[in-house]
């Protein structure tokens, strides 16, 4: 029992709604501008709650050198979605070197997420069961309601 209430986390609609609005945000930006994840599962979980984009897993078996390259070969701009455990934040910072000029425009979505999730969560495959306990409902980036 004590595990299960460490995970406990209390409806916060109004929470849910700002986690929402920077979603929908970046879902607006990925129309034109490739999402940058770490893996497959954080790629599933944008695709679960709507994102259509380009979205680019960093670890698809190549060297970090040749993923950067390949990035900068092929877009101007990107948006670095990376996890922000421990791990996420090391990759974070050598892709974002790597990838220097392409991605300080958005930075701000990953900071703002981070604010908003980071007691609960540090991994973006997380961020839709996250909603789902703060509003009680699932995501949908697509749907926008004033």
């Amino acid at each position: 029992m004590g595990k299960h209430r460490k995970n406990f986390v209390p409806i916060d609609p109004e929470r849910a709604e700002k986690i929402r609005e920077i979603l929908h945000y970046l879902y607006e930006i990925n129309k034109l501008v490739p999402i940058v994840v770490e893996g497959k599962r954080d790629k599933k979980a944008l695709r679960d709650i709507g994102f259509d984009g380009k979205i680019i897993t960093i670890h698809s078996g190549q060297s970090l050198y040749d993923f950067s390259e390949s990035v900068m070969n092929q877009f101007d701009k990107v948006v670095l979605l990376i996890d922000w455990d421990e791990k996420g934040e090391e990759l974070y910072l050598k892709v974002g070197e790597a990838l220097r000029g392409m991605w300080e425009d958005f930075a701000s979505i990953r900071e703002l997420l981070k604010v908003l999730c980071q007691k609960e969560i540090s991994e973006i495959e997380d961020i839709p069961n996250l909603f789902r306990r703060l509003s009680g409902e699932s995501l949908n980036v697509r749907v926008w309601e004033d």
